[in-house]
């Protein structure tokens, strides 16, 4: 037999939902044969079409969706000449057939549980009627937003019956002694039996070799890069430690406009790339990381032992600087405020931290053995069920 997965992420701001996503098909391709005796085969589905430039394990594919983006008043269409009601019945209908065709045995929802606009709310309820040996896991980063913000959105999608009524488990992404967001105020009390820590989602990730130079460096990123210009313009024009030149990675959101801007404004030694194809490897290689303060961009920084410095983002959500503050007091990281990270302030940083060594070792950083632990436990006992009588909804 084969194992069927199903990864979902909304994807409307930067990559972390589907990097993270990413990362766990890699770690269930991994890992569940050994746990299972069957091989994998899966389903990526993504709204950003960058998304298919990342490695994908053998055996699974990508489902891409016409994207969207925050607007004014909600979501909007990214790129179709169409309103958010057509393009979300698009996006949900795709998904909805594809899943009716594929016949997941495990379907995985990143942080949404009902997609933009209930996009997914028909696939879920016909997970259920017709399908329901499926098990469906909704997976949760490790810290939401302030508990004010958490809590009226999970209101408005009606709480915790209506993510019970869809849902076998909470995969929380994160350390419970780090932050603990089912204690936090972050989560519904109840949905709280639901939930299982996994660790953060770091040792483990696929990483290539990427030879953006061969000169020791120090680095830094700003995720996707559509509001990261102003940590990045203060670094571009930071001082170098000795001997080291800089490599800034822009990000593919960033604009054209600011692209150019940070390499007119950028030192000699500063080297300014749109994207790379694997973060992890510059991390592994640099010699001090400045960055945002994203989940994937931080749980990758951790599975290794390079200084990393988070400047979390201004505007939006709270949880990057939620992250960077529970995670500084560990002694993982260091955190600068935006208005704080100034040229010299980078500068300064770099010179005192690159070259040295973090250990991180006391904060659980195997998530995705955790995740494929867990994910084994399901599939057994849906194969373990008696096929039920389809119920309808």
């Amino acid at each position: 037999m084969v194992i069927r997965i199903a990864l979902y992420s909304h994807d409307s701001v930067g990559l972390g939902h589907v990097r993270r996503n990413l990362g766990i098909a890699h770690a269930l391709t991994r890992v569940l044969p050994d746990l299972t005796g069957e091989e994998v085969t899966g389903l990526i589905v993504s709204g950003q079409s960058a998304a298919a430039g990342f490695a994908i394990p053998a055996g699974w594919d990508w489902l891409i969706l016409p994207g969207i983006m925050p607007g004014e008043d909600g979501y909007r269409s990214r790129r179709l000449n169409s309103g958010i009601d057509r393009v979300t019945a698009v996006r949900g209908g795709s998904v909805h057939a594809a899943m009716a065709a594929f016949g997941p045995d495990l379907f995985i929802v990143d942080r949404h549980p009902f997609g933009v606009d209930r996009e997914l709310e028909s696939t879920l309820r016909w997970l259920r009627a017709s399908s329901p040996r499926t098990r469906t896991v909704l997976g949760l980063r490790d810290v939401l937003d302030r508990p004010r913000t958490a809590r009226a959105e999970w209101k408005a999608i009606g709480g915790a019956a209506s993510v019970r009524a869809h849902f076998d488990a909470i995969w929380a992404y994160g350390d419970p002694e780090v932050h603990d967001l089912s204690v936090s105020g972050e989560l519904p009390p109840g949905l709280r039996p639901l939930v299982q820590h996994t660790g953060y989602l770091s040792h483990g990730r696929p990483g290539r070799g990427h030879a953006v130079t061969e000169e020791p460096f120090v680095l830094t990123t700003v995720g996707g890069g559509s509001d990261g210009f102003e940590v990045a313009s203060a670094a571009a024009r930071a001082a170098l430690p000795p001997g080291r030149v800089h490599v800034v990675v822009a990000g593919p959101e960033m604009s054209d406009e600011h692209r150019r801007a940070l390499r007119d404004s950028a030192g000699e030694r500063t080297t300014i790339v749109r994207s790379v194809p694997d973060a992890l490897a510059l991390f592994r290689r640099a010699e001090a990381v400045v960055s945002m303060g994203g989940y994937n961009t931080v749980t990758e920084l951790m599975s290794t032992r390079t200084p990393a410095l988070i400047v979390p983002r201004r505007h939006r959500r709270k949880e990057q600087r939620i992250r960077a503050e529970m995670l500084a007091a560990r002694g993982a990281v260091e955190r600068m405020d935006p208005d704080e990270a100034t040229p010299e302030a980078l500068g300064d940083w770099f010179s005192r931290n690159a070259g040295a060594t973090v250990d991180r070792e006391g904060i659980d950083l195997w998530g995705l053995d955790a995740v494929g632990r867990l994910a084994a436990d399901l599939v057994r006992e849906a194969r373990a069920q008696p096929e039920a009588v389809p119920y309808a909804i």
